[in-house]
């Protein structure tokens, strides 16, 4: 049984509020953020270095940072660093969205950068949202799809970057 049948309406109150304070809560709105807190499953606490998902694993949820701070990660060989970190997330990013939008397995393991805690939304609660809340469901796919663009655009002005530092010679290096 889920903990979201358990909680009492000033938690419910306040992971809404905590809702509509990340940046999701602009596409959804109050509502939506007082339906998704109703259907959060679970509050997920991790210790420095505890593993969220792992590279490969193919779970059914996807989480929001709720205190502390997360790391995409790469691994690296055994007898090196442990990991790289690739992508720092803090309080209100969601992590795990993609993969659980298109079931497939993540592509990078997170863990936690010290003590850290998220909100778990599991399919089982949130797939049948999307006959009851179609509205909601689809301003939550656009607020992924707009993080993407975001991604991909910033990505993308990264490479040009490159691109100009290693066409000028390294010129301007310091």
């Amino acid at each position: 049984m889920s903990e979201q049948n358990q909680r009492r309406p000033e938690d419910i109150e306040k992971i809404k509020n905590f809702i509509l304070e990340a940046p999701i809560g602009q596409y959804i709105g109050e509502e939506g953020a007082k339906v998704l807190a109703e259907h959060a499953g679970s509050i997920v606490k991790l210790k420095s270095d505890d593993y969220l998902f792992r590279k490969g694993e193919l779970t059914n949820s996807f989480f929001l940072v709720v205190d502390g701070h997360l790391a995409r990660i790469e691994e690296t060989p055994k007898g090196l660093k442990p990991y790289r970190v690739i992508h720092t997330l803090h309080r209100g990013d969601l992590v795990g969205e993609l993969s659980f939008i298109d079931d497939t397995p993540h592509t990078m393991s997170v863990i936690a950068l010290g003590d850290a805690t998220v909100l778990q939304f599991s399919a089982d609660e949130i797939k049948p949202l999307i006959t009851t809340h179609p509205q909601l469901m689809y301003d939550f796919m656009r607020a992924i799809i707009k993080r993407v663009h975001h991604t991909l655009y910033s990505l993308n002005q990264q490479q040009s970057a490159l691109q100009d530092y290693i066409s000028s010679g390294a010129r301007g290096r310091v």
